[in-house]
């Protein structure tokens, strides 16, 4: 994570308030010209002054609360993150009626100048506190510097059934399934599925194991007559840092193949459940065998589900180079 987070205060780069200042500057400032001047901008563009300039005031007027909302939110922006979410809403419907408006040619091209400084210049900077707000509130920071090694790793942590996971992998192989929260679709798909992933694994002489991040004992909740299952539990995400799960950014979480993966996932019935573990966190699996990876699968995108058959065809493939 990019910042520290204490109960509901985060510290956030430097940027973000000043940038919130300054636009909350700016909207204050185009409030008093709306209302000192307000052909100017008409004049400026080239089209004709409106019958009634009490309309441009009363947009002035909407900026002006909007400059006093950002300059509120310039104390703290990610406890204020609804003022900053109606301000990104604002420019990117004002962005895309001007550019509609041009299309048209309701509007000449001049008009661009007035949405890159009345809005463009505004919304990369708003969508990025916006999704560092997203992971202030949905991930869980690391409480390391440095993750675990693997090794230490299979010996910190647990099977339900009460061995360490260095002793279950000393018995024979093990396929790790790291997943998301529970109440992600392609979770929810895991776990439909997971009879499946159960034979997969006994035919290569494997045993299943699924690695949550709920508290030890919670997930039973999610898995219901499935939870004969062997789990481990990481609340913490440590074992998911081992193994080289990180965090995903925009696209691995929202990308288009996430959409079109989820669309299909909530159709088929999967659902979506509430969040219930890291919602940034991505998932993977990992062939383990005395403490040592010996296939890996980490997911590129949120959407991706674990496939044993290529993982098995991998650690074949690494024995036979071996």
């Amino acid at each position: 994570m990019p910042f520290d987070c204490q109960g509901q205060a985060c510290k956030v780069p430097a940027w973000m308030p000043r940038i919130l200042f300054l636009a909350g500057a700016y909207h204050l400032f185009f409030a008093i010209a709306a209302f000192a001047w307000p052909h100017a901008c008409f004049d400026w563009i080239g089209i004709h002054r409106p019958n009634h300039p009490v309309l441009w005031r009363a947009a002035g007027l909407l900026s002006a609360l909007f400059g006093i909302g950002f300059m509120i939110s310039a104390r703290d922006p990610i406890r204020h993150w609804p003022v900053v979410l109606l301000g990104f809403a604002k420019a990117s419907l004002v962005i895309v009626l001007l550019l509609s408006s041009i299309f048209t040619n309701e509007l000449p091209t001049k008009a661009l100048w007035l949405a890159f400084v009345d809005d463009f210049i505004w919304w990369f900077p708003l969508a990025s506190i916006l999704w560092t707000t997203v992971q202030a509130h949905v991930g869980r920071p690391p409480t390391r510097d440095a993750p675990l090694t693997i090794a230490e790793a299979s010996e910190s942590y647990r099977l339900s059934s009460g061995e360490t996971l260095a002793e279950a992998s000393a018995e024979q192989a093990l396929a790790l399934v790291f997943l998301r929260h529970f109440g992600c679709t392609f979770t929810r798909q895991i776990l439909r599925h997971l009879q499946d992933l159960q034979k997969q694994a006994d035919l290569h002489n494997a045993r299943l194991v699924l690695v949550h991040m709920l508290q030890k004992g919670r997930e039973t909740h999610y898995l219901g007559q499935r939870s004969g299952v062997a789990r481990i539990a990481d609340p913490m995400c440590e074992l998911y840092r081992s193994f080289g799960l990180g965090k995903g950014g925009f696209l691995e979480l929202f990308g288009p193949r996430v959409w079109l993966r989820g669309a299909i996932a909530v159709f088929k019935g999967c659902g979506v459940g509430h969040l219930a573990g890291d919602g940034l966190q991505m998932p993977g699996a990992f062939l383990v065998r005395n403490s040592t990876i010996l296939a890996s699968q980490p997911a590129r995108s949120a959407s991706d589900l674990p496939d044993l058959p290529r993982l098995f065809e991998g650690m074949t493939t690494s024995n036979t180079r071996d």
